[in-house]
C-alpha cells in the first residue's frame, strides 16, 4: 500500500473499526447489561453507557495491539502463506486477540457491584473456539480474508 491507502487504512481502523463498531457494541452491552444482568434490589442503580463504551475501548485495545501490530511481524513471510502453520498463527492471533476482548468485557462489568451473572459474558468463548476449529480444519485464513477486505476498502 502506498502512502494514502496507509492514511485510509488508518482512518478506517480508527472511525469505523474502534469508534463505530464501538458504538454499536456499547449500545448493545449497555441494554443487555441493564435489561437482564441488573440485580433486582440494585433498581436504582444502572450502568451507564459512557461506561459500556469505556469497557469496550479497554477491550479494543490488546486487540488492537495483537492485530495491528504483533501480527504485522508474521504476516507476509507467515501468516499469507498458503501453508498450515500460515492460517494456523493467523487464526491463533485473531483467536487470541478476540479472547483477550471477550475477557476484558467481562472484566468491565463484573467489577460492578450491581450486576448479577456476568459470566455469561464469556459464553462467547464456546462458539469462538468451534469456529477456530473449523476455520483450521476447512483451511480458513482470517487474516487473508480481513487483508482483501481493507484492500477493497483503501483503494
Amino acid at each position: 500500500m502506498g502512502f494514502f491507502e496507509t492514511i485510509k487504512l488508518l482512518l478506517w481502523v480508527v472511525f469505523i473499526d474502534c469508534v463505530g463498531v464501538g458504538l454499536l457494541i456499547a449500545t448493545l452491552m449497555w441494554f443487555i447489561s441493564n435489561k437482564y444482568l441488573v440485580k433486582r434490589q440494585s433498581r436504582d442503580y444502572d450502568v451507564e453507557w459512557g461506561y459500556a463504551f469505556d469497557v469496550h475501548l479497554n477491550a479494543f485495545y490488546p486487540l488492537l495491539v495483537i492485530l495491528h501490530f504483533i501480527q504485522l511481524f508474521f504476516i507476509n513471510h507467515v501468516i499469507l502463506t498458503d501453508t498450515f502453520i500460515g492460517y494456523l498463527v493467523g487464526n491463533t492471533l485473531w483467536l487470541i486477540a478476540v479472547g483477550y476482548y471477550i475477557y476484558v468485557t467481562f472484566l468491565g462489568y463484573s467489577a460492578l457491584p450491581f450486576l448479577k451473572n456476568t459470566v455469561i459474558l464469556l459464553y462467547p468463548f464456546a462458539p469462538l473456539i468451534l469456529l477456530y476449529g473449523l476455520s483450521l480444519a476447512l483451511g480458513w485464513n482470517f487474516t487473508h480474508t480481513l487483508c482483501s477486505f481493507y484492500k477493497y476498502r483503501v483503494k
